[in-house]
């Protein structure tokens, strides 16, 4: 028996008991984990609660009646008012218009994951004259605000005979997401190792037949994010519209809006309605593309 066991089982006069070096730390250790979770789940939830309270706030308020709104006295509505959903669906056509902001948002999404993909591999992978240049070109034309394009697109579209069209208004979209998209692209693909893309290469496939079979299904976290990014930014977009269309049935959901706030006939409660209405789209497609959404943003730090 050695001389550790025989002074733990029976503690000599003068000696201290010999304790397992790696016993205090490790409940010291279990303790502070712990505390330290329950600190970050506590900020997280408080967070969480600050981030949702307008949407909570939104769909309580909703459900009330212009009296009661108004009044401000109560968070939750007493006596929920189901009817503000429907008046808002019937009396601002939200069909209709909801509709046109479903169509316009799909295609231009579509259009700039096609075309920031391709720009953003070329700018990442490829080797050729003029590249830094591009680059520098795209970030510039971030800087330029929206609305000082705004009469030269019109006039553009003029031109092209496309005002006052769905397709003049779905370039537009398009042409404004391209370069953010791109560069996050371009980012994206430049994280990601060249491995697979040189086997590929040694395999005779050509740079298209890589792209397209290669990086685009390693890409899905990557383009994840930039349809969510852009994807709100199309459904969200209202002055082009109304520099663009002349015809009502060709605007956006945000144009079904507006007919609810008037100064003379306040309509609070069921704008309120509508506007709970017009989210739950955008609501739907983060959901189920939460996972590459997370993918996507932490892609670029990892190498």
């Amino acid at each position: 028996m050695s001389f550790k066991q025989i002074q733990q089982s029976v503690p000599l006069p003068g000696l201290p008991r010999l304790v397992e070096p790696d016993d205090q730390p490790q409940s010291r250790r279990k303790r502070r984990i712990t505390t330290d979770r329950v600190g970050l789940y506590g900020l997280l939830i408080v967070a969480a609660l600050i981030a949702l309270f307008p949407l909570l706030w939104m769909v309580s308020g909703s459900l009330q009646s212009l009296d009661e709104l108004l009044s401000g006295k109560n968070l939750l509505p007493t006596d929920p008012q189901w009817g503000n959903y429907i008046t808002a669906w019937v009396q601002g056509d939200l069909g209709k218009y909801l509709l046109n902001s479903v169509g316009y948002t799909l295609t231009a999404v579509f259009g700039i994951l096609v075309a920031s993909s391709m720009a953003g591999y070329a700018l990442a992978r490829l080797e050729f004259w003029g590249k830094n240049f591009f680059t520098f070109l795209i970030l510039a034309v971030m800087i330029i605000p929206a609305p000082a394009m705004f009469l030269a697109q019109y006039r553009l579209l003029v031109d092209l005979g496309l005002s006052n069209s769905r397709v003049g208004y779905v370039l537009i979209l398009i042409t404004s997401g391209i370069p953010m998209a791109t560069l996050i692209m371009r980012s994206f693909f430049a994280s990601q190792p060249k491995d697979l893309e040189e086997a590929a290469a040694l395999d005779g496939a050509s740079s298209l037949r890589i792209f397209a079979s290669v990086i685009l299904p390693l890409a899905k976290p990557g383009l994840a994010a930039v349809a969510v990014i852009q994807g709100l930014a199309a459904w969200n977009e209202y002055l082009m519209a109304l520099v663009i269309f002349d015809d009502n049935s060709l605007m956006p959901i945000q144009r079904g809006l507006t007919s609810f706030n008037s100064a003379e006939t306040p309509q609070q409660e069921i704008l309120l309605a509508a506007t709970a209405i017009s989210i739950v789209p955008v609501i739907v497609f983060y959901l189920m593309a939460q996972r590459h959404i997370v993918k996507g943003i932490g892609a670029g730090a990892i190498k």
